[in-house]
């Protein structure tokens, strides 16, 4: 029989208030009522006195009950907060001998939150030290980043110990795979040596690294999949009255408390830090500046429109992504209408500098202020930030970029690059990377969004290489190089934002520079005119060193012009 099963039964009615919870003393004994009066109480409190058995159970009852009230503090999800009940519940029937079975509680808690895995393990802690549902000891955690070698395990089961957590999982990635191997099997069979004096916790940030952590290895995986328990980040709310706590004395104007929420409501659901890293930052800023920081205001639709339209050329772009808004919020209208869910996987084709990872950018911004999205955030990543140099560490490397990006939107820049040597030996990585990629998004599709982007002829490859991309992009749009015209209008968007004017044979200069290098090889769009632009700063520099006249100090003049060492 399964172990959750076993333990499937046990009080179905529990989670109801704990004092309604009757032990079989009680029933014996009918003494622990609800809303006794003083002279029950006090005819209760002389049996209690005289009778050790009763005493023993009215001790267990308010350990019981306190670590319950310690569960429902945690910030942890509610199937995790049943189970643990659960688990307390079945080590204490266990310790009455209620229960005959017993089940070995090893589990894995998924958390970024140091604190919340310290306070679990300290009930756990607490429950089998009083319930002695393992031997005599403390809990004690190790980290993964700090096992250099396979018997270094030898080290953690000592007889000191009555709880091992085996804290950030994430670092076991970085061993080579034959200590992988090794450690792993050791874990299993102290896992089943000391299966009824040590309990086993796992930690990590996310589910990927601890699936990751087993790798491939069913046997020991089976022995902690059963109790699984997922932490969650504290609601703005409790953030706000624990800040509020620390800091209230600290700044005296009156408008403290209403800029210290609106602070937390709009930096704390975006950030990518831990809550105690956060809350701790926040307190330090707070004290040192004796004022609230200041923080980047959301921006509105219209102004993030206004962004969009600002950008020259990319008509063709531009229309598919008002389309698309008019669908999502056309959904968001009428929920009636029996429109499917929208695949805003996108495959982004053209060549450098043609504005595919400002347009990502803006994506960012449009998904997040329509609620698509939980983080205003964009994660740039290439294949190097993939793939890894030795076996067993690609997917790995690949989930740690999902996870970082879950929420947001990654952005895969050169994807080709993943397809490079496709199906030829020494590949293998790249095309792990791919698989990683796409279960990643198959996972998380309701909290990712991926935007592969390369060159229009190398992306051909990449979409061959696995079937299963094609099939989850739902956008696909081509970003056509701009016209020498369009060049010259962001030519004077670069000079105008720092103050310059153009003259006319400047600006027609530019021109013939464009001409020359537009069908070079190494033509990079906006990137190229970039450079001309800053090579011309350079040069207007030079040779305005010794001029002090303000109008020709910003001018640009046809000798400022320079198209020195630009590749063709």
């Amino acid at each position: 029989m399964n172990r959750k099963d076993i333990l499937k039964g046990v009080y179905e009615d529990f989670f109801g208030t704990v004092k309604n919870v009757e032990s079989s003393t009680e029933k014996e004994n009918g003494t622990i009522a609800k809303n006794l009066n003083e002279q029950d109480m006090q005819e209760l409190k002389l049996k209690i006195a005289s009778d050790p058995d009763l005493q023993m159970q009215v001790d267990i009852n308010n350990v019981f009950e306190k670590l319950n009230e310690k569960i429902e503090d945690l910030n942890v999800d509610d199937a995790s907060r049943e189970l643990l009940k659960k688990i307390i519940e079945y080590m204490r029937k266990y310790h009455e001998k209620i229960e005959e079975t017993y089940i070995s509680f090893n589990m894995c808690i998924v958390a970024d939150n140091k604190e919340e895995v310290r306070k679990i393990v300290s009930i756990l802690e607490d429950a089998v030290s009083y319930f002695k549902y393992a031997r005599s000891g403390n809990a004690a955690m190790y980290s993964m980043y700090d096992v250099e070698k396979a018997d270094d395990i030898d080290k953690i089961y000592t007889d000191k110990v009555n709880i091992v957590v085996l804290r950030e999982l994430e670092g076991f990635a970085t061993q080579e795979q034959n200590v992988k191997e090794k450690f792993l099997h050791k874990l299993n069979e102290y896992s089943n040596k000391f299966e009824k004096q040590v309990l086993t916790i796992l930690t990590a940030k996310n589910k990927d690294a601890i699936d990751n952590f087993f790798d491939k290895n069913d046997e020991l995986r089976s022995g902690f999949e059963d109790f699984v328990i997922i932490t969650i980040k504290p609601d703005v709310q409790d953030v706000y009255q624990e800040v509020w706590e620390k800091v209230k004395n600290i700044v005296g104007k009156d408008s403290f408390e209403l800029e210290l929420l609106d602070y937390i409501s709009n930096t704390y659901p975006k950030t990518e830090k831990s809550y105690p890293n956060y809350r701790d930052s926040l307190i330090e800023q707070i004290a040192f500046n004796k004022a609230i920081p200041e923080f980047e205001k959301e921006k509105t639709m219209d102004e993030i429109f206004a962004e969009l339209n600002e950008l020259v050329g990319l008509e063709k772009v531009k229309k598919v992504l008002k389309e698309l808004v008019s669908l999502i919020e056309l959904k968001k209208k009428d929920k009636e209408l029996k429109i499917g869910d929208i695949n805003l996987h996108m495959v982004f084709l053209g060549n450098p500098g043609t504005g595919k990872t400002t347009v990502a950018r803006i994506i960012a911004h449009i998904l997040y202020n329509l609620g698509y999205i939980r983080q205003d955030k964009l994660v740039e990543v290439t294949s190097k930030d993939l793939v890894a140099e030795y076996v067993g560490q690609t997917a790995p490397k690949t989930n740690a970029v999902i996870q970082k990006s879950l929420g947001g939107v990654l952005f895969v820049d050169e994807a080709y690059a993943l397809a490079s040597g496709h199906g030829q030996s020494g590949s293998s990585f790249n095309e792990e990377a791919i698989a990683t990629l796409i279960q990643g998004m198959e996972n998380n599709r309701d909290d990712l969004v991926v935007i592969f982007a390369g060159y229009t002829k190398e992306m051909q490859d990449f979409l061959n290489a696995n079937s299963g991309i094609v099939s989850r992009i739902g956008y696909t749009l081509e970003f056509e190089d701009y016209t020498p015209d369009e060049l010259i209008a962001i030519f004077k968007i670069f000079t105008k934002k720092a103050g310059f004017t153009v003259t006319d044979e400047a600006e027609a200069k530019v021109r013939e520079i464009i001409d020359e290098y537009k069908d070079g090889k190494n033509f990079g769009n906006a990137r190229f005119i970039r450079n001309v632009y800053e090579k011309s700063v350079l040069k207007h520099a030079a040779n305005t060193e010794n001029i002090k006249q303000k109008k020709r100090l910003k001018t640009l003049t046809v000798e400022d012009i320079s198209s020195e060492n630009l590749l063709k």
